[in-house]
C-alpha cells in the first residue's frame, strides 16, 4: 500500500483548535504515519490524538511582529517562517494545509497543497473585514494583503499538485491563483455518530467567528420563538480562539441573545459535541459562502435535518427537501424550524436520508483513494 511506502511530512501553521481542518490533518497524519511541522501547538485545546503524532515545532521570532495587531503579527510570523523554512528531513512529499503553509514550496520541492480555503481575509472577505478596522489598521492590512498576494503568486505556481476540499474551494483556487486543482472531499467516521432523539433544542456547531454568522441564527431563533407554541432553546457550540476579534464577536452574540434561551458552549470535547448532535431537534448553519464544512457531515451522520443558508458548498451537500432545507433569510430559516417541529415524521425522514447520503458519499476510504493518487503525482511530477 502507498501509505507504507510514502514518507510524508505535513506542514501547518497551528494546531490549537478543534475544527474540520484539524480533523483532516489528524486523519492524514495517522494514515501515513506522518510528522507534522508547525509553529503553534496547544495539546489541551486541539484533538487529544495529536499527542500520538510526531509534532515538530519550528519557526524563528520575527523582529517587530509583537508590536503589530494580533492577526497581522500572526500572518507575518507564519509567512516569514514557511517561506524561509528548509526541511532537512528525508521525505517523498510535503503536504501543506492552512495558508500560508504552502509557502514551504519556496525552498522545498514535491508539495501537495490540500487547500481548505484561500485566505478569505485577503480575498472574498477583504472588504467586509476592512470596514470594521481603524484607518491605521486599514493601512497596515492593505499593505500585508498586497504582499501576501505578490508572494503567493510566485510560490503557488511552483506547487506540484493542489487539492481542494470542495468544488467551491476549487473555483476560488482557479480565480485567485489561476491554477487547476483536484477536488477531494473530507470523510467522516459515520459509525461514531448516533441519533438519541429530540431534546427540543436547535444546534449551531461551528467556530465562533464573524464569517460563521451566528447572529443570523439568533435572529431566526428569535422569530421562531415568537410563533412556536412549545419552548425550545438554541445552543451555539464551537471553538473560541484567543483572537481579540473573535472574543469581541462572542460578546456581541451574548448581547444579541438577551431575552432568549441561547446557550454559548465553547471548546467542548468530541464526546460532548457528539452528544449535542445526537439529541438536537435540527442543526442550523449560516456560514458566509462556506467552502466545505465538516459539521454538515457530522449533522447528517447523526441523522439530523439541516437547515442551512443557501450559499457556497453546503448548497451542493444538502439535497433540498430530502436531507434538509436551504434558506435565504432568517425568516425563511425560522419558517423551516417551525415546519420541522410541527411534525416529528418530517425530521425523521430528513435525518434518515441525510445519514444514508453521508454513508454513501463521504467515507475516509474514498478520501484516501483520491489522496493516494494526488501524492503519487506530487512525488513524480515537475512543474
Amino acid at each position: 500500500m502507498l501509505r507504507d511506502l510514502m514518507k510524508l511530512l505535513i506542514v501547518q501553521p497551528y494546531l490549537n483548535l478543534k475544527g474540520g481542518a484539524e480533523r483532516v490533518i489528524l486523519k492524514i497524519a495517522q494514515h501515513y504515519s506522518a510528522s507534522i511541522y508547525l509553529l503553534e501547538y496547544s495539546p489541551k485545546t486541539t484533538f487529544p490524538e495529536f499527542k500520538d503524532i510526531d509534532i515538530k515545532k519550528v519557526g524563528k521570532k520575527v523582529p517587530l511582529s509583537d508590536m503589530l495587531p494580533y492577526r497581522a503579527s500572526q500572518g507575518l510570523r507564519y509567512g516569514y517562517n514557511f517561506y524561509n523554512l528548509k526541511l532537512h528531513e528525508d521525505y517523498d512529499v510535503v503536504n501543506a494545509h492552512i495558508s500560508p503553509s504552502e509557502w514551504i514550496r519556496h525552498n522545498n520541492p514535491r508539495v501537495l497543497w490540500y487547500c481548505h480555503t484561500p485566505p478569505r481575509e485577503v480575498y472574498d472577505l477583504y472588504e467586509a473585514r476592512m470596514r470594521n478596522r481603524t484607518y491605521r489598521q486599514k493601512l497596515l492590512y492593505s499593505a500585508m494583503a498586497k504582499t501576501y498576494k505578490f508572494v503567493s503568486k510566485g510560490v503557488v505556481k511552483r506547487i506540484e499538485v493542489i487539492a481542494a476540499n470542495s468544488t467551491n474551494t476549487q473555483s476560488r483556487i482557479k480565480k485567485y491563483y489561476e491554477r487547476k486543482s483536484v477536488v477531494i472531499n473530507p470523510g467522516i467516521d459515520v459509525e461514531e455518530f448516533t441519533n438519541e432523539g429530540d431534546a427540543r433544542y436547535f444546534l449551531y456547531p461551528s467556530r465562533i467567528t464573524p464569517n460563521k454568522r451566528q447572529e443570523y441564527v439568533i435572529e431566526a431563533f428569535r422569530r421562531f420563538c415568537q410563533k412556536s407554541k412549545r419552548k425550545y432553546s438554541l445552543v451555539l457550540a464551537g471553538t473560541l480562539s484567543n483572537d481579540p476579534e473573535h472574543k469581541a464577536y462572542a460578546a456581541r452574540l451574548a448581547a444579541l441573545s438577551k431575552g432568549l434561551d441561547v446557550k454559548l458552549r465553547t471548546n467542548l470535547s468530541e464526546n460532548e459535541m457528539k452528544k449535542l448532535y445526537s439529541s438536537s431537534t435540527a442543526v442550523l448553519l449560516a456560514p458566509q459562502n462556506e467552502d466545505f464544512g465538516i459539521v454538515y457531515l457530522e449533522a447528517m451522520a447523526s441523522a439530523k435535518p439541516i437547515i442551512s443558508v443557501n450559499e457556497g458548498e453546503p448548497s451542493r451537500i444538502i439535497k433540498e427537501g430530502k436531507t434538509g432545507f436551504l434558506v435565504v433569510s432568517p425568516q425563511h430559516m425560522a419558517d423551516r424550524m417551525l415546519e420541522v417541529c410541527s411534525d416529528a415524521s418530517i425530521a425523521e425522514k430528513l435525518g434518515r436520508n441525510a445519514r444514508s447520503n453521508v454513508e454513501e458519499n463521504y467515507s475516509w476510504s474514498a478520501f484516501f483513494r483520491k489522496f493516494d493518487k494526488a501524492l503519487a503525482q506530487a512525488k513524480s511530477s515537475k512543474i
